[in-house]
């Protein structure tokens, strides 16, 4: 399992659009050193192309926005007063002792966990159930998000940690040994929602889907900088790329 996880890992980037990009370029340098120069050339303006496209708001969020409105965000839960459990899936922190506990949680990490608290406090018989382990750190996901969670007042006893997690289809696994059949809140950043969804389905569980820390969202204007590629613009299609491929990844092994 982790020769697989580790595999993913690895050869997964690469596909994201700046390696993807800068292997386009490195296979035009090559070709314009050989007698293919006309290919090389093409190729380079085919890089320069993606990497423009790719930086758009207008495609990045054409790619993007399916993955997030798949499901609604949870704003009415007037139907769920007797949930028992908000579970949070972690994404991502770096133990940094230098940094308070707030800065080594990733942006997602720190989305789906004010959403989480959110919920639970709306939810006055609910605990929170923190999800992520740490393969690539010392500290798991699920120990930072309970020590951030404590911090800004949620009580430990109404906190259950899942710690050994390595991927989404663990959490699923991992989760529905804690929830049994009962009913709980589901929260992820927007874009994971529908491949997590998929995990936890086929596992039998229905969750109620909380999406949170959309990156595309509604503008009452626009604004100059849309005209403009963009750093931002190249994050939303980074984060489209990563979702796809492990929604195709999942596929591919029949996990969904």
């Amino acid at each position: 399992m982790n020769e697989v996880f580790l595999f993913k890992k690895i050869v997964g980037p690469i596909f994201f659009p700046v390696p993807l990009v800068l292997g386009i370029l490195v296979l035009a340098f090559i070709l314009l050193y050989t007698r293919k120069q006309r290919s090389g050339r093409a190729l380079v303006l085919i890089a320069i192309l993606l990497l423009g496209s790719f930086s758009y708001d207008v495609a990045s969020e054409r790619l993007l926005r399916p993955l997030e409105y798949s499901y609604p965000p949870l704003t009415d839960i007037g139907n769920l007063q007797d949930i028992k459990w908000v579970v949070v899936l972690g994404g991502g922190h770096t133990s940094d002792p230098k940094l308070p506990v707030t800065s080594q949680l990733s942006e997602a990490s720190l989305c789906r966990l004010v959403e989480g608290i959110r919920l639970h406090r709306e939810l006055p018989k609910s605990k929170l159930i923190l999800s992520g382990g740490g393969f690539f750190d010392r500290v798991s996901d699920a120990k930072v998000l309970s020590e951030v969670a404590m911090a800004i007042g949620v009580k430990k006893k109404n906190i259950l940690l899942e710690e050994i997690s390595k991927d989404t289809e663990d959490q699923a696994r991992l989760i529905q040994q804690i929830v049994s059949k009962d009913q709980f809140i589901l929260i992820t950043s927007a874009s994971h929602m529908p491949r997590t969804m998929a995990f936890f389905r086929r596992l039998g569980m229905d969750p109620f889907p909380a999406p949170t820390e959309h990156l595309v969202k509604e503008r009452a204007a626009i604004t100059p900088g849309r005209f403009y590629p963009s750093a931002g613009g190249l994050r939303k299609t980074e984060r489209a790329f990563y979702e796809y491929l492990g929604l195709a990844w999942a596929k591919l092994r029949g996990l969904i």
